[in-house]
Formats: C-alpha cells, structure tokens, sequence
C-alpha cells in the first residue's frame, strides 16, 4: 500500500531539521533524530498511519521526545568531551532542506533562534526548558500542543518556557548594523597583530573559548578578559603560517573561517554589544566543521 501521507511527511523534513538542530546544538545530530523520526513513522502499520490525522503533529511529537532523550543523556557525553563544547556552527547556506518561509516575520524568528549565543544560552537550560522553550517561542506550537509533545501538563509547560524566557531575557542581545564593521576590523587587526587595535575591540570582560573536542589543537579553557585575549590572539597568529582569514555568515551573524590550503580549519563566531566583542567562540573541532567543506 502507497502511503497517503507521504507528500506531507515528507514536507515536513526542513520544520524536523530546524526544530531538532535548536534542541541539540548539532546538525549531525538533528539529522540523526530526523532519520530515527521517519524510521518510526514507516514501522507503523498502514491501518496505524491511517489513522494518524495530522502526521506533521506526530513526526514533530517524535522527533521532540527523541530529542529530549538526547539532551537528558547529553550531561553524560559532555562529561567525556575534551575541552569545551561549543555548538556547531551552520554556514550562510540552507542546510534545513528546503525553502526559507515565506513570512519574513518568521525568518527574523528562525535567524535569530540559529544565533551562537542564543544556543549557548538554550544549552545552558533543562532540557525540558529547552524542549519547552523552543517549541513554543520559536515554533509557535500552543503550550496544550506543547504538552502532549513531551508528556506534561499545559501548565508545567508554561512555568518551564517563563523560566527559560527569563534566562533568555539576562543574555546581552546582538547590538546593530555594525556588527559586521566590528568583525572586519578585528580581522584586519589580527592579520596585522594589532594588539592595541584587538584591545579596543574587544570588550574588557570579553570571553573566549575554543572548541577542539580532542581533535585540533584548541586553548582547553576560556580566556577572560579583552587584554588576554588579544594577547593570546597575537600568539596564535605568530605561530600559524599560510592560514588566510575570511569573512563568512556564522549562524546568521557576521563571523570569520581560517583556511590553511583551502580547507577550513577553524570558524569564529562573535557575541558584540555596543560595538565591542564581548564573546569569542572558536570552533576547530573537524567533525563539527564538514557542513564548511565546500565553502
């Protein structure tokens, strides 16, 4: 039997990718869950699938609880992770399959929640805040459809996205259109080892961290503070030849890519708040890099 459903399960593809990657801060795994999420729908019978009245509500409903069965166990491997754990980056291209919405009002909310430090801030939630948060604020689901996705009251579903919008609401929000002009200028200075120029562009309480999952060489822990981080900046550069930086979208906000003969050994994603960088996340670990390959 042909499924009747197969047109819209299959449209449903771009919504499951986008909504798993914000859980879980990782394309390869969102794309895990996706294929797990399918594999689940065609092991149903076709009298089950037939009586699924609206299959985008089921596959979004699986793919949620996947999800929140990864994050619960996501303390576990993060304990086995070298280094810091830094999300991994998306490249200014469409890796969710499929077209961008066609409301521009949702493509600001979609752009916005794929920010770095936007999922820095949602990994440091429950994952039931996490689950919550996004399903509602990001994805518009009502908090009664929010509840039968992950097996809660309406209510406890309300309480856990208030608590994560709170969380939200203390981050530092992106500043304006010279976010860019910013990442440029720190490029130019770093290419020149311009520590008094890196100092001004960085924020005294700056942080910078590095992910290189035992993988790259990478600093093992946060540097704090703008003078140390130029000064670290400076040092990297003296000891790294034929590395070319260029500007690139990361996560949708202004960012840099280093390619050392062509292949792309390090993406930068910046936090900048009244014109100075105040975050710097520098991601080296190769496995979460193959979305750039062919930059």
């Amino acid at each position: 039997m042909t499924d009747p459903h197969l047109r819209a399960v299959i449209s449903e593809r771009r919504q499951l990718i986008n909504l798993a990657y914000r859980l879980l801060g990782s394309l390869a795994e969102a794309e895990d869950v996706v294929q797990e999420t399918y594999a689940r729908w065609y092991a149903l019978s076709d009298h089950q699938r037939a009586e699924v009245a609206k299959p985008g509500a089921w596959l979004t409903t699986v793919a949620s609880r996947i999800c929140l069965d990864l994050l619960g166990s996501a303390r576990a491997r993060r304990e086995r992770y070298v280094g810091e754990w830094i999300p991994e980056p998306v490249p200014d291209r469409d890796w969710f399959g499929g077209p961008a919405p066609a409301d521009p009002a949702d493509r600001v909310t979609l752009d916005e929640s794929i920010g770095m430090a936007f999922l820095v801030v949602l990994d440091s939630m429950t994952p039931a805040e996490r689950v919550a948060f996004v399903l509602h604020d990001v994805f518009r689901y009502s908090f009664a459809e929010v509840a039968d996705m992950v097996d809660r009251t309406p209510a406890a579903c309300r309480q856990l996205a208030s608590s994560a919008r709170a969380r939200i609401r203390t981050s530092r929000p992106p500043s304006g259109p010279d976010r860019a002009e910013v990442v440029k200028n720190f490029k130019k200075a770093w290419e020149t080892s311009d520590i008094e120029a890196l100092i001004m562009l960085l924020d005294p309480e700056a942080i910078a961290t590095a992910d290189g999952g035992g993988n790259a060489l990478a600093f093992r822990h946060p540097i704090t503070g703008g003078d140390e981080i130029a000064r670290a900046w400076v040092e990297i550069m003296s000891r790294t030849s034929n590395v070319e930086l260029l500007e690139r979208t990361v996560n949708g906000q202004p960012g840099l890519i280093a390619q050392l003969h062509g292949a792309i050994v390090s993406v930068y994603a910046f936090d900048i708040a009244d014109g100075r960088i105040t975050r710097i996340w520098a991601i080296r670990n190769p496995e979460k890099l193959r979305r750039w390959t062919a930059d």
